[in-house]
């Protein structure tokens, strides 16, 4: 098996007008809100900048129709999300292995 596309990598733009790329690394719904998991694809080592690289999570949010990518609005949220995301994540890893 080959994968024929390379990680999803998409450029966003904070609130102070800072661009950045983020890598996806999984899409969940959770009580009917879409929300997506990504890591942070420059981390800083160019600037000498240490910053803590954990997993961002966004939602998706419509804006006049447009579907964007917000922050949460609460730390209840993110660490209810968050969850939903490890779970998901140790579920793939512990499915079964070797079989083919």
């Amino acid at each position: 098996m080959s994968e024929e596309f390379g990680p999803d990598f998409i450029s966003v733009t904070d609130e102070d007008g800072n661009e950045f790329e983020l890598e996806h690394v999984d899409t969940i719904e959770y009580n009917g809100q879409i929300y997506m998991a990504f890591f942070p694809a420059d981390t800083g080592e160019e600037t000498g900048e240490e910053e803590e690289t954990g997993l961002i999570i966004l939602k998706v949010v419509d804006v006049n129709g447009e579907e964007q990518l917000s922050t949460l609005d609460s730390e209840e949220e993110l660490e209810e999300v968050y969850d939903q995301f490890m779970d998901a994540l140790f579920q793939d890893e512990e499915g079964p292995g070797g079989e083919g």
